[in-house]
């Protein structure tokens, strides 16, 4: 298959896309068009994939990256099988695109990948006006709705399910365990892995890292939010921590082994509560013991395998005492690296579930193939305006997400 992968929101590095779905369809053989704001973010494609850059939607600066989607997609639509999308912001480009697709060429099978609690995360964006938000979120709903009956979707959590009328295959964010045993965790570092925001605790680890110098080192790998952005750089100048900026993945996983504990210090946020902290998952992978707060899936992982401590939401001095406690224990330290390794390579391991990705894709295609094909021997004799090569709708068979032109 030959399958165009979009974003115009996340990193070119997202560790889901391309270190995950990506990889797993080139190893299956599938050519990939990547098309995300490498230049944006200052980044490169990597050498195995095709890369397409387009501008990045941040803020409330998001009509330029819509408009480059929007022409990307009917530029290479018909040239491809699959066309799989990863904001919700792209789902804006689709009405009018694919009609326009239809008439003049094959239509790709169009998925949707569902990150995250899109309604809910609005409620987290200082760039949306207080009092635009519940319609907004009304708004998003609906467009969910509408996507589930047009689209395909994968889900990154089972929770999201409860958003949908319909049920949808599962694609959950897992890690890959090294092949390798890693090294045992030391006792004078910890680390934070994932991007920096007031929500996910980038003020709360400074006021930790405060509390634990000299004695534990904290150290913060991600790229930063702009409200939190001087206070770690200032931290980061004054010795508090040390602020390494986005890595990425492969390079930032590398930092992992040997820590002391691998920080999850999110509020409670209502976007939080449906998602499992993918970093949770990475650190038990890597044979490091996780300090999380309560978040119900992470607080469940930690309680249900043993591989860490469970500390309040907006308590520093609590997150410090639980990284003493480790440092100080050992047996404690330890144990709940092994146990976490252990869980990660036998229930929270990507390779297990790599395969089942790209066979919902290339099942959706055959599906597709084979509804044309009904439709063109239906219409009688005489060569079919839909390649066996792609999947999708026939040339002339009515589109349904053309009738949401409006949305």
């Amino acid at each position: 298959m030959r399958i165009l992968v979009v974003t115009v929101v996340h990193h070119p590095e997202d560790a889901r896309i391309l270190h995950r779905e990506i990889a797993a369809l080139r190893e299956r053989g599938h050519h990939v068009v990547y098309a995300a704001p490498f230049a944006a973010r200052g980044t490169t494609p990597r050498p195995y994939v095709e890369g397409v850059d387009l501008p990045r939607a941040a803020g409330r600066d998001r009509g330029a990256a819509l408009r480059a989607a929007r022409a990307l997609l009917a530029e290479r639509g018909p040239a491809v099988d699959v066309v799989l999308l990863h904001d919700p912001e792209l789902l804006l480009a689709l009405p009018g695109t694919l009609r326009r697709l239809r008439r003049t060429g094959p239509v790709p099978v169009t998925v949707w990948d569902v990150h995250e609690d899109t309604a809910a995360a609005l409620v987290m964006k200082s760039w949306v006006p207080r009092l635009l938000r519940p319609p907004l979120r009304g708004a998003v709903r609906t467009v969910e709705r509408l996507a589930e009956r047009r689209l395909r979707l994968l889900l990154a959590e089972y929770a999201y399910q409860d958003r949908f009328r319909m049920r949808h295959p599962v694609v959950p964010n897992l890690a890959t365990p090294p092949a390798d045993p890693p090294p045992p965790p030391g006792d004078d570092r910890v680390v934070y892995l994932g991007q920096l925001s007031r929500a996910r605790g980038a003020l709360d680890l400074i006021a930790m890292a405060r509390l634990l110098a000299p004695a534990v080192r904290v150290e913060a790998i991600g790229a930063a939010d702009p409200d939190v952005r001087d206070a770690l750089a200032a931290a980061d100048r004054e010795g508090v921590l040390r602020w390494s900026g986005f890595l990425p993945n492969d390079r930032a996983l590398a930092r992992l082994s040997g820590a002391l504990a691998g920080l999850s210090l999110l509020h409670d946020q209502p976007n939080y509560r449906h998602s499992r902290p993918t970093k949770v998952v990475e650190y038990m992978a890597h044979g490091v013991p996780v300090v999380t707060t309560p978040t119900p899936l992470a607080a469940e992982l930690v309680e249900r395998h043993g591989c860490g401590l469970v500390v309040p939401y907006g308590d520093p001095p609590a997150a410090a005492d639980a990284v003493r406690r480790l440092a100080g224990d050992a047996g404690l330290r330890l144990r709940t690296a092994r146990l976490g390794r252990e869980a990660a390579v036998s229930e929270l391991n990507w390779l297990h579930r790599a395969a089942e990705f790209v066979d919902r894709l290339e099942e959706w295609v055959k599906e597709e193939t084979a509804g044309a094909a009904v439709t063109a021997d239906a219409a009688g004799p005489g060569p079919s305006r839909r390649s066996a090569a792609y999947g999708g709708v026939e040339q002339g068979t009515e589109f349904p997400y053309d009738r949401v032109e409006g949305t």
